[in-house]
Order: C-alpha cells, then sequence, then structure tokens
C-alpha cells in the first residue's frame, strides 16, 4: 500500500506542476491513471507502483497532446514539450481547468488556443562566409584625424583650442540665463 501511496503523490504532484489545482478533475485524472498503472503491474508485479505510474502518465499526457496538435509519427519527435510550452502559453489550466487530459470532446478555442501556442522553429542554419571588409566613414573622420594629430603636435594650440570652447560654452550659458 505504501508503494502505491507513493504513486498517487507523485502523480497528484506531476498534475499540480501542470497548474492542475481543481482536486475534482486532478482525482479523476489520477484515478485513470493509477488504474492503468495497476493493471500493468498486475501484467508485472516487479515493476514499482510509482515508476509504472510515472510512465502512465507521460503516456497519456504525450497521447494527449498528439490528439490536440494533430501530429503522429515523425512529427511528434517534441510532442511532449511542445505540448507544455502550448499550455502554459495559452494558460490553458486555468481558463479551461476541466478540459485538460480529457476524454470527451475538447473546447474548440482550447484546441486553437494550443495550436497557436506552438513554438515553430526558424529555418536551419548555414554555413556562410564573410570577407571583413574596411569600414569606410568618409572624410570627417579623416579631417578631425588631421586636427587632433596637429593638436598633439602643438601643445600650445591644444590648450587655447580648449580654453576658447570653454569661453564659448560658458558665453552661450550666461546669454542664454539673462
Amino acid at each position: 500500500m505504501d508503494e502505491w501511496n507513493a504513486a498517487y503523490v507523485r502523480v497528484e504532484d506531476y498534475l499540480r506542476a501542470h497548474r492542475i489545482h481543481n482536486r475534482l478533475h486532478q482525482s479523476r485524472l489520477i484515478q485513470r491513471i493509477l488504474g492503468r498503472a495497476a493493471a500493468r503491474h498486475a501484467a508485472d508485479p516487479a515493476i514499482s507502483p510509482t515508476v509504472l505510474a510515472g510512465e502512465e502518465s507521460a503516456r497519456l499526457m504525450e497521447t494527449w497532446f498528439g490528439a490536440m496538435l494533430e501530429r503522429r509519427g515523425p512529427a511528434a519527435d517534441r510532442l511532449a514539450t511542445d505540448g507544455r510550452v502550448a499550455l502554459l502559453l495559452c494558460d490553458g489550466s486555468a481558463r479551461w481547468p476541466y478540459a485538460f487530459l480529457d476524454e470527451r470532446e475538447i473546447p474548440p478555442e482550447f484546441r486553437e488556443a494550443m495550436r497557436e501556442g506552438v513554438i515553430r522553429a526558424g529555418p536551419d542554419l548555414t554555413v556562410s562566409s564573410m570577407v571583413p571588409r574596411p569600414i569606410d566613414l568618409g572624410p570627417i573622420p579623416d579631417a578631425a584625424g588631421d586636427t587632433i594629430e596637429r593638436m598633439e603636435r602643438w601643445p600650445v594650440l591644444r590648450t587655447l583650442a580648449l580654453w576658447l570652447v570653454l569661453a564659448a560654452v560658458l558665453g552661450t550659458l550666461f546669454r542664454l540665463t539673462r
């Protein structure tokens, strides 16, 4: 019995991690998952009920996501991941609390929200070659570079230019405040 209680707690935590907080719906899903695990356990009692419950949870979820997103076969390699992301993006467990993993009819707006929430990868990466080229900034940087070089050669001219710029700024501020 302890192993089945542990399996129950594990499945309950798994559903809670998927934001299934409604106790009635949660209990129905746990009963369904543990029923499937019990049938498999009867066939092979050596496997732990917790392991079987985890496998059945994953299997049930993958089947449901496949039906919701209409993916089967080789296109279903990332089905569980895409389904979980789509469920979180559309906030399905809060907006449609009884529809998650339900075997009955799924609301069409929930199905559409799940399909819109699937993240699609962009184009495949390809190798390209880029040859470095010199950057042409035009004549202004050349003129500024030449001016700075001249000013470095003549420190007195540099000091005089700095004082003239400072006097112009102060004069402009003085005129603006009057």
